[in-house]
């Protein structure tokens, strides 16, 4: 059968140095941190005491109180940036049809906050079973998607997926999948993740996956710098509309890109550690290359994983100059990660979109708080260091890589006619 076309056509973003898609963009581009101290709760006896928080931001800016309070955060910014992207393509200005449109949507934790807190009555209570009753359907990653899909009446495909960091990536090639298959005409999809909660923070402590840089938060997430020592916890979500490319074109909707294929692959090695030599990378940008029938000399742009851990990023960068060969020092390199932190499931549909205003404005997002140079990496490569760069971008490729072994790769490019 003839595989459909897809493309982008509406986008939304919920970060830590921006609120919307636009400002996101602004902040991006100049190498600004979203890390600071962590102003939820009480970190006086957490090693870490800082992240990457959505800032200057007030639900009931977006959603009614009565029905933001049947919500854990991660739904409440799934909807914010769902509302912005269907908004931003138009497609409610159609005479659509419900039945082909639906919803995918990635969260590697889902509603971890309502769960602390339910758990936390519990416990400091008397024995008795007192729980909220949206308590399970707030804390449940699908809810996401239903909720989308029940404010729009979007009655196509709708579920969710959980592989760790690389989940908004899966929900990604998931929408691309079922479009170019022919089984929906537009997906709403994208990643929220809300962890910026007492079990996270302690969580990673306690694994020793995050920084401790707290005398300095803004310059804690340092990929491929010698002095890295681990991520930065980051919030938020983002949202693509992806749609069949006829579909699109009748409506004369706004393009971004055409998203040209994906890779899925996993280490097989443990259950946190990378393959130390990046083979589940290397396969995962292989499969993803040849699923978009491009050639590794066609990229121009590689948003990494680069989430400043001792072993990742070496890992990572031993994958591109495996994959990519002499090309792997024509690239432009970067991990956004040094500016919005790490937001876990919802890393892929942030840094997806970061591809997708790269390839429009010929702009490439830098890697900030570079100040100590790796013998561990080549310094051939570049990885766009501390600020950001010029030049086109015709195909881009974003990676993701999760607890698990889990790994996304997604290829995008220049709608071309």
């Amino acid at each position: 059968m003839q595989l459909k076309r897809v493309v982008v056509t509406g986008i939304g973003a919920l970060t830590p140095i921006g609120n919307n898609a636009q400002d996101y963009w602004n902040a991006l581009s100049k190498g600004i941190s979203g890390a600071a101290t962590i102003t939820r709760f009480d970190t006086e006896k957490f090693r870490t005491k800082f992240a990457c928080e959505v800032k200057n931001f007030d639900i009931l800016d977006h959603l009614d109180r009565k029905e933001a309070r049947k919500m854990d955060p991660f739904t409440q910014y799934a909807m914010i940036v769902a509302d912005e992207a269907v908004n931003d393509s138009g497609i409610l200005e159609t005479n659509f049809i419900p039945e082909d449109i639906g919803v995918i949507w990635g969260s590697g934790i889902g509603g971890l906050q309502i769960l602390e807190q339910e758990i936390s009555n519990f416990t400091n209570g008397d024995g008795t079973p007192k729980f909220n009753p949206f308590f399970i359907p707030k804390m449940i990653g699908d809810i996401a998607p239903g909720y989308i899909s029940i404010k729009y009446g979007f009655r196509g495909p709708n579920f969710g997926t959980i592989s760790a960091c690389a989940s908004s990536n899966n929900s990604i090639i998931d929408s691309f999948n079922y479009i170019r298959l022919g089984m929906a005409k537009a997906i709403i999809t994208g990643g929220s993740e809300a962890c910026v909660t007492p079990a996270a923070i302690g969580g990673f402590n306690s694994m020793k996956a995050l920084s401790e840089r707290n005398e300095s938060p803004a310059t804690a997430s340092r990929p491929f710098d010698a002095d890295r020592d681990g991520f930065v916890l980051g919030e938020g979500a983002a949202s693509l509309v992806l749609e069949e490319y006829d579909h699109a074109k009748a409506r004369g909707a706004k393009i971004y890109g055409e998203i040209l294929g994906g890779g899925l692959t996993a280490d097989a090695h443990h259950i946190t550690a990378p393959h130390p030599e990046g083979l589940g990378a290397t396969n995962v940008m292989k499969n993803a290359l040849k699923d978009a029938k491009v050639s590794p000399s066609d990229i121009d742009y590689v948003n990494v994983h680069g989430t400043s851990t001792p072993l990742g990023d070496v890992s990572e960068t031993r994958a591109i100059l495996s994959v990519f060969g002499e090309h792997a020092y024509d690239l432009n390199i970067s991990s956004t990660k040094s500016m919005t932190g790490h937001l876990l499931g919802a890393a892929g549909a942030v840094e997806a979109l970061a591809c997708l205003l790269a390839i429009n404005s010929g702009i490439i997002p830098p890697t900030i708080n570079h100040f100590t140079d790796d013998e561990q990496f080549d310094s051939k490569l570049n990885f766009t260091f501390n600020k950001a760069q010029k030049g086109e971008v015709n195909y881009a490729l974003s990676n993701t890589f999760g607890f698990g072994g889990h790994n996304a790769s997604v290829i995008m490019g220049k709608c071309l006619e």
